[in-house]
């Protein structure tokens, strides 16, 4: 990593002696871990010189994604902890609902996934907030794949009752789900769009505590809206 580094500082390229005094490394060190480095990609070598190869700029991005990701992954830390609910985030990417991301703890647990969520995006908020935000072909072309399954008494009975509800839906609503995914919980959904990503922040709570849903539901929707500017670029990963 030091000679990586010290090989950034040069936009020219550097000699391996140079880099070992730099790096405070031997000569025959810097010379096998400069051989190393070029033939994994991270270095390139042109008459004596080293320069950062393209390996580097696959870390880089990767690091940036992950900075992005780190993001989402605190602030959902936050409003778990201000809020006192379980928080998720989702996306619907390539035909799929994705939960990127759930932040709970001990005393305050996540649902657990039991059923595929993927599979079942009908049944819980997450998914049939997201399936909201698209349209009608991809709403039937979702169904044609995924359709819907009873999985709890209170589950949507099939796909038209499904449709019909989600035309009902208002854009910039919570999505409630009572005991349609799991008997017991009560979930809410806020939609998120960033450019074409349809997203979702949500919630859940044991159904002894449902009249606590909405209320939360609505703190959560003001705290994303505060904070929307800084979590776009990272939403849209």
């Amino acid at each position: 990593m030091r000679l990586l580094e010290s090989v950034a500082q040069h936009e020219y390229g550097a000699p391996a002696k140079q880099l070992a005094r730099e790096t405070g490394l031997a000569l025959p060190t810097t010379y096998h871990l400069l051989r190393t480095l070029v033939h994994e990609g991270y270095l390139s070598r042109d008459k004596g010189l080293f320069f950062l190869g393209a390996a580097t700029e696959r870390l880089s991005s990767s690091g940036a994604q992950q900075k992005r990701r780190s993001v989402v992954v605190d602030a959902l830390a936050h409003w778990r902890d201000a809020i006192g609910v379980p928080v998720y985030y989702a996306v619907y990417r390539e035909g799929e609902v994705d939960v990127m991301c759930v932040s709970d703890t001990p005393g305050i647990p996540a649902v657990e996934e039991w059923a595929d969520f993927r599979e079942t995006g009908h049944a819980h908020a997450i998914g049939q907030c997201l399936l909201s935000q698209l349209d009608e072909e991809a709403r039937r072309d979702h169904l044609d794949r995924y359709p819907v399954q009873r999985i709890t008494p209170y589950t949507v009975r099939d796909n038209h009752s499904l449709l019909r509800r989600l035309d009902r839906m208002r854009r910039m609503e919570p999505v409630i789900e009572r005991q349609e995914y799991a008997l017991g919980t009560v979930c809410a959904a806020i939609p998120i769009t960033v450019g074409t990503t349809a997203a979702t922040m949500a919630i859940s709570l044991p159904f002894h505590q449902a009249d606590r849903l909405l209320p939360a539901a609505y703190q959560l929707q003001t705290e994303v809206g505060r904070l929307l500017g800084s979590l776009a670029l990272s939403i849209s990963i």
